[in-house]
């Protein structure tokens, strides 16, 4: 019974404790800062690749030949020629007129028509 009264008094001063707030005590003293890492390495700068070729220049292509002359055309046939006309007959020679007197006076000259 003698631990039961014990152990019945710690739980009932516990209990009381939780009830009462005292002040804070003194702060303690601060720890020490840690050491710093170590700082890593950066790695090294790539190289720059090299500059493309330029492409070859194409070539110019040939001019081309020159178009074949259209052929001459041919000459027309020559016309012919119409044919001669036939020459107009003879007139008819006249008769002779009748013998007439001479009258004696004035001659009338009359030109033939």
């Amino acid at each position: 019974m003698k631990y039961s009264n014990l152990l019945l008094a710690t739980a009932a001063s516990l209990a009381l404790a939780g009830c009462f707030s005292l002040p804070a005590g003194p702060a303690g003293p601060q720890g020490a800062t840690g050491d710093t890492g170590a700082t890593g390495y950066t790695g090294a700068t790539g190289r720059t690749g090299g500059a493309g070729a330029t492409g070859a220049t194409g070539y110019t292509g040939a001019t081309g030949g020159a178009g074949a002359t259209g052929a001459t055309g041919d000459t027309g046939a020559t016309g012919y020629t119409g044919a001669t006309g036939s020459t107009g007959g003879t007139g008819a020679t006249g008769r002779t007129g009748a013998t007439g007197s001479v009258p004696a006076g004035t001659v009338v000259i009359v030109p033939a028509q």
